[in-house]
């Protein structure tokens, strides 16, 4: 048996080609859309990519599944459990064979059985694979958004990002359940989850790649909880707010990927054609690290460091429409990264790059930090107060008199905020503050970045927490 993880540092994601060396066939499980990446590390090792599989309908990327079957010639497999409303639109189409729970298929002489986990997605699969030249016991298990590293997934995604109402304590349930039949695996199976630390798929993901049943029965909060109304307590408790591009990515995996178009080299602009770029409303993402972009700026900018978190906080406030044209230090690698991380997440819309240094020097402009105690003494002079971290951050203490406005939710509220004072941005440590604040600037607000609750707290300012929402 081969077996490869391929892992997006970007969208902490894991893919994972298996192969039957014995027959060259060879399966996929939950590809990204960069399906280049497959054919060639199925290439280097001589093997055919037959089949074409994945755990759920993601909601953090755009697949990969049906383009790379198309390409290879693969059957494509999907799930066909989840009730009416989760069913892969596009599988009759695409002639994708349905899976249900119990069902089992063969990869050359290795066979992976279907178990249906529900919770985390009403349709979710957790896969099993048994090396059956070596042993008829199962070897792995691929858990998919199911079961991390130390964390399980979370239930709440298709309320707080898809929409489907009153579906948070039904999904916790469903997954205590689902988590049942992890138990039951014996403790020698290897685990490997779909994603690792940086997600947002889980609040406490464990950073190394693979696992056992046997360590998550004794390490994993999830997996260990003693009881269901223990465990729909915790697991609820405490999940970060989803990325705002999450819920197009459900809609877009759902009823079929489009096709991605051919990859074209970003091209070096000048400042005739940035210009041109602006009138034509594009989104200028600086990406250069946050402190470059507070001492100077070209003006409408927003600032988005590239770095394991871009992608995160870029599909939160970039359009997935507009142009967008990228702002950097370097000749233009950085900015070729940057843009393949959008493309990732449906953002197709990369159309140059400018290096900092070749911006209109009269067009620049700085973001000021304003330090705690100047926050405070402005805050008691008028100016409003913005909280754009997560909704557990600000229930576990907040800047009294402070409007709580989620990163992810920025863009769509942007409207309730005022437009006759200045307006001082928080989050935790200061990166978030400062994406917001250069953000709302583009968007008619007077916003400075007022660093983050750390320094709030060593400062001695006023805090008061909320109660937490109720389930």
């Amino acid at each position: 048996m081969f077996f490869q993880r391929i892992d997006d540092r970007q969208l902490a994601q894991a893919s994972y080609l298996i192969g039957c060396q014995a027959t060259g066939e060879a399966l996929v499980i939950d590809p990204n859309r960069d399906v280049d990446q497959y054919v060639a590390a199925a290439t280097a090792e001589r093997l055919r990519i037959t089949h074409v599989t994945e755990t759920h309908i993601h909601a953090d990327f755009v697949s990969g599944a049906r383009e790379l079957a198309k390409r290879t010639g693969a059957k494509l497999l999907l799930s066909g459990e989840g009730g009416r409303d989760w069913q892969y639109a596009f599988a009759a189409e695409a002639g994708a064979t349905i899976l249900k729970d119990a069902d089992s298929w063969m990869v050359g002489r290795l066979r992976i059985d279907v178990v249906h986990t529900p919770g985390h997605t009403p349709e979710h699969l957790m896969l099993i694979l048994t090396d059956l030249p070596a042993s008829n016991h199962p070897v792995m298990a691929f858990t998919g958004d199911f079961v991390f590293v130390s964390d399980v997934g979370r239930p709440d995604l298709l309320e707080k990002a898809a929409g489907q109402a009153n579906t948070m304590a039904a999904g916790a349930r469903e997954l205590w359940r689902s988590i049942a039949r992890f138990r039951a695996l014996p403790d020698y199976v290897q685990v490997w989850p779909g994603h690792g630390a940086g997600s947002a798929c889980g609040k406490a993901l464990g950073a190394v790649p693979a696992t056992t049943v046997g360590y998550e029965k004794l390490v994993n909060w999830g997996v260990a909880a003693p009881d269901e109304d223990t465990f729909v307590k915790m697991v609820l408790d405490g999940q970060p707010d989803p990325p705002a591009y999450f819920a197009r990515m459900k809609r877009v995996n759902r009823d079929g990927p489009p096709p991605l178009r051919e990859a074209t080299a970003l091209s070096r602009l000048t400042t005739d054609e940035l210009s041109a770029l602006q009138r034509q409303s594009a989104t200028l993402i600086d990406i250069r690290p946050a402190r470059a972009f507070a001492a100077g700026h070209v003006r409408g900018a927003i600032s988005v460091p590239f770095n394991r978190s871009f992608t995160k906080y870029a599909g939160s406030v970039v359009s997935p429409d507009a142009p967008v044209v990228f702002i950097t230090d370097d000749r233009g690698t950085v900015a070729a990264d940057a843009a393949r991380a959008l493309l990732l997440i449906g953002v197709e819309s990369a159309t140059g790059f400018i290096p900092h240094s070749a911006a209109d020097a009269g067009a620049l402009e700085p973001l000021e930090r304003v330090e705690t105690g100047e926050a405070i003494r402005r805050h008691a002079a008028g100016a409003a107060l913005v909280d754009v971290r997560d909704r557990f951050e600000w229930e576990s203490g907040h800047v009294p008199a402070a409007r709580h406005v989620p990163l992810a939710e920025l863009v769509a509220r942007a409207d309730e905020l005022p437009r006759d004072t200045p307006v001082l941005v928080y989050c935790q440590t200061g990166s978030r503050s400062a994406i917001a604040a250069s953000v709302l600037r583009t968007l008619g607000v007077d916003a400075h970045d007022a660093g983050g609750m750390v320094a709030w707290r060593r400062s001695g300012g006023p805090i008061e927490t909320a109660a937490p929402a109720a389930v």
